[in-house]
């Protein structure tokens, strides 16, 4: 159980992120944002936001990826090495709180029988969580700040839509949250307080790429990428 302060304080986040505009969506984001509405509705829903998640991890794992062989390139430099060993860390921390989004919404859907077709929601999320790794993936290559500014968009549209999926939802207040997961995620009163937590979490790391937009490749700071 989380203490009422806490509960509180979620409320107070949702109506932060309600009342605070999204972020101005790239040619890429609007592309990605498209096609699942257009594949998956435009309202928000558990089995939406699962595929939300399979794509969310995919930008800290083509980072961590270029991150590892840029190691390789400085290792007679330990300082740097160092440096973007640190930057791999979080990147790590970014894909481990995703990853318990994307479990917490599967153990969600099988609680509540939600029937998934197959290609929409196996075939067709993987297709997309490819695709946006090697956009990911190159942006980061040619200059990092693209591709931290592309997952800044992507992370701001799923803490909207998170957020107003509960606004939306009044009858997730008084649905009971018991899970496999809540020794490691937390433990929250509700459904809606859960979906909150998710929803500030990706504000999270909507903040971590706007400050990594200020900073320099691979971490040197107060240049411009």
């Amino acid at each position: 159980m989380t203490d009422p302060q806490s509960q509180v304080s979620l409320i107070s986040e949702q109506e932060t992120t309600l009342s605070t505009p999204r972020l101005k969506s790239g040619i890429g984001a609007k592309l990605l944002f498209m096609t699942m509405d257009l594949v998956y509705g435009k309202k928000g829903s558990l089995s939406k936001f699962r595929v939300l998640e399979v794509i969310a991890r995919v930008p800290y794992i083509a980072w961590e990826q270029v991150s590892y062989i840029a190691i390789t390139h400085t290792h007679s430099s330990p300082a740097f090495a160092r440096e973007i060993h640190e930057e791999v860390s979080s990147f790590r921390q970014q894909q481990d709180n995703e990853l318990f989004h994307l479990l917490i919404l599967e153990e969600l859907l099988q609680k509540n029988n939600k029937r998934q077709s197959f290609w929409r929601y196996r075939v067709i999320p993987q297709i997309l969580a490819y695709m946006y790794y090697h956009i990911s993936w190159l942006l980061y290559v040619i200059r990092p700040r693209w591709s931290y500014n592309l997952n800044a968009q992507f992370e701001d549209h799923a803490e909207h839509e998170y957020m107003l999926y509960v606004a939306e939802h009044p009858e997730l207040e008084t649905q009971k949250w018991d899970s496999d997961f809540s020794k490691d995620y937390g433990e929250f009163d509700s459904v809606a307080d859960l979906i909150r937590q998710i929803a500030v979490d990706e504000r999270h790391h909507k903040h971590e790429s706007l400050e990594r937009v200020e900073q320099a490749r691979f971490g040197t700071k107060n240049k411009s990428t």
